[in-house]
């Protein structure tokens, strides 16, 4: 009597353990997307849907699927047929392992970035918010406050030592490339965003060349005021529907113009640079549109 081909052959509880790590190690994908998906949809807070579902209860669950997928592949081995539990052992893994890596270098990136939730271009004169943008604020339940001097919390020490008590302004300026010292952009945690200095543009061009930028990026426009160079404008992110804030302000320069931005964020300690790359890609456009 001749054999049945290992393929064809059903693997038993084997099989059935190996599709278990599988459903589960989708299920710890569909997770983290429902926690953003029902923070967005306001069915639960972003408090819940990041730092519990997120944050807290996600990278257990992943490790779960993680032991669980490793387990179905040791048990796909032990015997024959092997190639349908292996082939979804190996699947669990391959999901599991790809959202695993992708919370480890989140957890990386937010340990080497410096806890702000906000930036400017210039401290020494900050750009101060309109009543429009406060009342905006306001209403969406933000935490942080805007400030002329905002100093990082004095919890942060916990896990970014040494920066509780400090000036926003310090911290930003450390965390930007410093192109006297540093030979690349990637050497620093933060592009550098200094004042766009427009010797060229007139004040006219200059504000036109804002507005259009921000109109560009889809952002809802709060203030838009030519008089008082003023331009401020939220981005909402995809997941969670988290708000940031960009506060725009053009002066005259003699024949030319300077441009100060803004960008601070409704609520949260970091912002894992979204702020600071938002300011620096900004004030490309701007440029490239004057230029």
């Amino acid at each position: 009597m001749s054999s049945i081909p290992e393929e064809s052959q059903d693997a038993g509880w084997r099989g059935k353990f190996a599709g278990f790590a599988l459903g589960l190690s989708i299920f710890a994908v569909v997770w983290f997307a429902a926690a953003a998906i029902g923070t967005k949809l306001g069915l639960w807070s972003w408090q819940f849907g990041l730092g519990k579902m997120t944050i807290g209860w996600g990278p257990m669950l992943l490790m779960a699927a993680l032991g669980v997928s490793v387990i179905a592949i040791i048990v796909a081995l032990i015997k024959a047929p092997r190639k349908q539990a292996l082939m979804l052992a190996l699947g669990a893994l391959l999901v599991s392992g790809l959202a695993f890596g992708r919370v480890l270098a989140f957890g990386g990136q937010a340990e080497r970035l410096p806890p702000l939730h906000e930036v400017q271009t210039d401290w020494s004169n900050p750009i101060q918010p309109s009543e429009a943008l406060l009342a905006a604020r306001q209403s969406t339940g933000a935490l942080n406050t805007i400030e002329d001097a905002p100093v990082v919390p004095a919890g942060a020490d916990a896990r970014w030592p040494g920066t509780g008590g400090r000036l926003v302004s310090e911290l930003q300026e450390e965390a930007e490339f410093d192109p006297a010292t540093q030979s690349s952009p990637k050497d620093a945690p933060y592009p550098q965003i200094d004042t766009l200095v427009e010797p060229a543009a007139s004040y006219d061009m200059a504000f036109a060349a804002a507005l259009a930028a921000v109109e560009d990026r889809g952002w809802t426009i709060v203030t838009n005021d030519v008089e008082a160079g003023r331009i401020e404008a939220t981005q909402s992110s995809f997941w969670f529907d988290f708000k940031d804030d960009i506060l725009i302000r053009v002066v005259p320069d003699g024949d030319g113009s300077r441009i100060d931005v803004r960008s601070i964020s409704r609520v949260g300690l970091s912002d894992l640079g979204a702020n600071s790359k938002r300011v620096r890609d900004l004030l490309n456009e701007i440029e490239v549109r004057l230029n």
